[in-house]
């Protein structure tokens, strides 16, 4: 039996990514022999009535009706938030039980996505959200507006789903030696999620001896438990490389590590993870 102490968190929103993030979790879940839990998030209560100030020439008959009709209208939108949230739950349980996956368990939960993640994720292992969100679908290069701040906090892996499945045996580890990218090969050796597929070591930088040292020792961990390793070192501008290694490559999986800098580092020069997950058409698999 799965250990339903650790789960596959995938976080669904009935965007035109729910049905990818239904079947990225799908295909963890059969990798890791993990249940699913299926987590939507909805307003608080309090946030559906927004402060309303009726002062002025309304009288004061007239600004108790127009206040009882707000009231109703809140409550409507909460009752039917609350029912397409039971619909958006309902087919992403159906897709992940169409996916393989035996255990699934839904979740419904008031309040922001970035809380209730960091509520349940002691008893997940792995988290699983689209690239953007219900209110983000057509744009093409934007960022659901939930993705950083869950990457961010989470304390667990995250895998980012693509806009569509695709099977997945190959994968790139863009390798630079720094805590999180340890973190990655860490979990590449000791969960089964990674086991049995193609596996690339890239590192971006230049032709040095401490560079084709780091990989070597990367190379070395992966192949005594099982993998067969293909490394690449180039220097270059790193989303560039990265991108260019992804297609080259016919890569299905990235994994990298996730916003290794500050806010404020983030928002004055940029940050690579954000340029990756923008421009990146494969799933990507982050660790902090």
């Amino acid at each position: 039996m799965p250990n339903t102490n650790n789960a596959v968190l995938a976080c669904v929103d009935g965007s035109i990514y729910t049905d990818s993030v239904c079947a990225h979790a799908g295909w963890a879940s059969r990798r890791l022999d993990a249940p699913v839990q299926l987590l939507h998030t909805q307003l608080a209560h309090s946030d559906y009535a927004a402060p309303r100030d009726l002062s002025g020439a309304i009288g004061l008959g007239e600004k108790s009706a127009l206040l009882e009709k707000l009231t109703q209208v809140d409550e409507a939108r909460g009752k039917l938030d609350q029912q397409k949230g039971k619909l958006i739950l309902d087919h992403a349980k159906e897709q992940v039980i169409d996916a393989g996956v035996v255990q699934v368990e839904t979740l419904h939960r008031r309040g922001a996505l970035v809380e209730s993640i960091s509520e349940l994720e002691d008893s997940a292992q792995l988290i699983v959200l689209g690239k953007r969100g219900e209110h983000a679908d057509f744009a093409t290069l934007h960022l659901g507006s939930n993705l950083e701040r869950v990457v961010r906090a989470a304390h667990k892996p995250v895998l980012v789903a693509a806009r569509a499945f695709n099977a997945i045996n190959r994968f790139v580890i863009a390798y630079d030696g720094g805590p999180s990218t340890r973190k990655a090969l860490a979990y590449a050796v000791t969960h089964p999620l990674l086991r049995g597929l193609d596996c690339h070591l890239l590192r971006v930088g230049a032709d040095s001896e401490e560079n084709r040292t780091l990989l070597a020792n990367a190379t070395t961990e992966l192949a005594q438990n099982g993998f067969t390793v293909k490394t690449h070192l180039q220097q270059g501008h790193t989303e560039e490389v990265i991108a260019a290694y992804v297609k080259a490559q016919a890569m299905d999986l990235l994994i990298m590590g996730a916003y290794g800098h500050s806010r404020i580092r983030t928002l004055i020069i940029g940050s690579t993870t954000s340029a990756m997950l923008r421009s990146c058409p494969i799933p990507v698999l982050m660790f902090r």
